[in-house]
């Protein structure tokens, strides 16, 4: 009867405040749709041809056609060479890309495959008549205009491409060069060995475990990243919801009844756990099919429901004992959601929700190695992108639910220091 009638209590406070109850769910949901939005409309800006570039290729060769069409075929850039029906110059493409009407704009300069060819022609000249002297390459300026905007590690891979792609003409030039002057020294001619096509073929694919059939999104990524972020937040709620229990003199009460303290604790336990799983539930279902209906890709399950359950619980009791422990300790309702919701945004920077724990120094790795929401984080991808089963995540698992045993054991500790004094 006791756990029963505290299960009620609690249930009321829950529903009581129904701005507070509706943020709860709502917010979370509307934060795994706007990232996973705006996560995959940024990747598909860097795949479908969304990047508009304006290019001025003078040269009209072989160097600038190479630039050109290997520019068009990378599908990453909407290519245009004029503005409006005038012919288009320097400076009208420079001033097109500061005015932002352009993210970049690339200048191949007027015979620079014929300076190339006139060059390399010098060189294999003196190295068959075995002259010492040095020749000296002009330079050849292919210039890439940016948008101020845009982020200098996209300058560099664009600049790193065209680099690439005037290596491999300029090696062409000199292999015919070499041809041409032996044909002319010996007698009889040989023929061009050069390949007409790469017999090396580059594939690109995830890794993946034995037949996984889960293919990497922003959908797989930001539905269990934000959904530990939300439940997390249930630390505002439940430590809330302990101290006003404290300030009107409900706890003092119950605990004169008698209530043990553990059992006040137990009802806590049970009645957010159900809140969590209900925001779990709530946030897959979305990925199944809300983000669907925003031309997002489906939210895939993988093939083990234990591996997720247990993730989901112990998740969910990582968050409760965290809030137990805060409602638990603060003094006042202010000190608990100011220090409660600070924490958790600090766990969620540290523990990879916002940014990935690979992209960070050394140091915040291994920090991060102490949130628990990189632990609830790491096992949720080990189901959601690496399809994983239940023995996967138990490490995690364990790791969840040793941190709330851990965050009940110091609360209950505390309560009777706290009651003896």
């Amino acid at each position: 009867m006791k756990i029963k009638a505290l299960l009620y209590k609690d249930f009321l406070l829950l529903i009581r405040d129904k701005a507070g109850l509706a943020l709860l769910f709502l917010m979370p949901l509307f934060l795994v749709m706007i990232m996973a939005y705006l996560q995959e409309s940024t990747f598909n800006t860097i795949t479908e041809s969304r990047v508009p570039m304006l290019l001025l290729n003078a040269d009209r060769d072989s160097l600038g056609n190479a630039v050109e069409n290997y520019i068009i075929s990378t599908n990453i850039f909407d290519v245009h060479t004029q503005i409006g029906n005038d012919s288009l110059t320097e400076i009208d493409l420079e001033r097109a890309v500061a005015r932002g009407e352009y993210r970049i704009g690339i200048v191949v300069p007027k015979n620079t495959t014929a300076n190339i060819r006139r060059q390399v022609h010098k060189i294999v000249h003196n190295a068959f008549f075995n002259k010492q002297q040095t020749v000296i390459l002009d330079s050849m300026n292919v210039t890439i205009f940016v948008d101020p905007t845009t982020k200098n590690s996209f300058r560099a891979t664009i600049e790193s491409a065209i680099r690439e792609n005037a290596v491999i003409i300029q090696s062409q030039f000199i292999n015919n060069e070499i041809f041409k002057r032996v044909n002319k020294i010996v007698p009889t001619p040989i023929s061009d060995f050069s390949f007409y096509n790469n017999p090396i073929k580059i594939r690109v694919q995830y890794a993946r475990l034995d037949e996984s059939r889960i293919i990497p999104n922003s959908v797989q990524h930001n539905v269990p990243a934000w959904g530990m972020f939300a439940i997390f937040f249930i630390v505002i709620s439940l430590s809330g919801n302990m101290i006003k229990e404290r300030e009107d003199g409900s706890f003092a009460r119950l605990i004169t009844m008698p209530c043990p303290y553990w059992v006040y604790i137990l009802s806590k336990i049970i009645v957010y756990l159900f809140v969590c799983l209900l925001q779990l539930t709530l946030m897959f279902l979305m990925g199944l099919f809300i983000l669907p209906l925003l031309q997002l890709p489906e939210l895939t399950f993988g093939h083990s429901w234990a591996a997720l359950i247990l993730m989901s619980l112990s998740s969910s009791l990582a968050a409760i004992g965290y809030g137990i422990i805060i409602g638990k300790i603060a003094l006042s309702y202010q000190q608990a959601s100011i220090f409660g919701s600070i924490s958790v945004v600090i766990m969620a920077a540290i523990g990879g929700v916002w940014i990935p724990t690979f992209l960070m120094p050394h140091p915040m790795q291994i920090l991060s190695n102490l949130s628990p929401l990189n632990w609830g984080l790491s096992g949720f991808y080990d189901i959601f992108v690496r399809d994983g089963n239940w023995t996967t995540v138990l490490p995690e698992t364990a790791m969840l639910t040793t941190f709330f045993a851990l965050c009940t054991f110091v609360a209950v500790f505390y309560d009777k220091k706290k009651r003896r004094e």
